[in-house]
């Protein structure tokens, strides 16, 4: 599977020209199988969370090539504190080398980056502060906007826009969808279109809760560290392939006549 192929759609595609969809605006990805891939190696889960950097890139790179315009990378939950200290502070140093490290090629890629959550003290200070010199660096680029959920909780957020709603006074019979998700974090990020979770796990794990309402689904047996460009581009194919309806049925279907 190629770019080309994805964004025109495949020579061997048997769906219609009229029936194709557009590539995901908003595509995010669970990132999961860092262990278990170290653990088949016989080697310890820091070695998996090791390997995944080269994953996150080709990712990335793969999505901006594709046309995708915003792309949410999972990689550390407000359950993950739970984890050993040990392996909590060895990600918390990968991560900020990472940052370190591909700042320049993010940023000269045009790659606006942001970063959802990041309000636990438990956060290096230095790890803070990277997280904002490369949302500082990156702000005025206009490409593809790159959110990192570090620290991220989607049911903690919610409470967070309650909260936000409750202190600004609103009256509760003002309150609507378009009201609630203004309070939310980074209220321009559009709903997902597509959800994508590696190892074959099937379940959200509280990611972006209320912007993945409608989202289309995909698990990929595929263990994070294994997964290339190829396979990111196929969930892409797959999602084409689909028909959102949104709650609503299609026309021609119970009886409808398409106008």
């Amino acid at each position: 599977m190629t770019v080309e192929e994805v964004v025109g759609g495949a020579a061997s595609d048997p769906v219609p020209e009229r029936g194709r969809r557009e590539v995901p605006r908003h595509v995010a990805c669970v990132m999961d199988g860092n262990g278990r891939w170290a653990a088949r190696r016989s080697l310890p889960r820091t070695s998996g969370h090791r390997a995944a950097e080269t994953t996150v890139i080709d990712v990335i790179e793969a999505a901006r090539s594709a046309g995708v315009e915003w792309l949410s990378l999972y990689a550390f939950s407000t359950e993950n504190w739970q984890r050993p200290g040990a392996e909590v502070d060895f990600l918390m140093r990968l991560v900020r080398r990472v940052v370190r490290k591909h700042a320049p090629l993010l940023h000269a890629r045009g790659i606006r980056c942001r970063f959802l959550g990041v309000t636990d003290p438990r956060i290096p200070p230095p790890l803070a502060r990277d997280f904002a010199d490369l949302t500082t660096l990156t702000a005025g680029n206009r490409g593809m906007t790159l959110t990192v959920a570090f620290d991220h909780g989607g049911r903690r957020d919610i409470v967070a826009a309650a909260r936000s709603l409750i202190r600004s006074g609103v009256p509760a019979e003002a309150v609507d969808e378009r009201c609630f998700a203004a309070h939310l974090p980074f209220p321009d990020t559009p709903d997902v279109d597509l959800v994508i979770r590696t190892s074959g796990e099937q379940r959200i794990s509280n990611f972006m809760l209320w912007q993945v309402a409608y989202a289309e689904l995909i698990f990929s047996p595929v263990l994070w560290p294994d997964f290339r460009a190829p396979h990111f581009l196929e969930c892409l194919h797959t999602y084409q392939r689909r028909q959102r309806r949104f709650g609503g049925v299609r026309p021609n279907e119970n009886g409808e006549r398409r106008p």
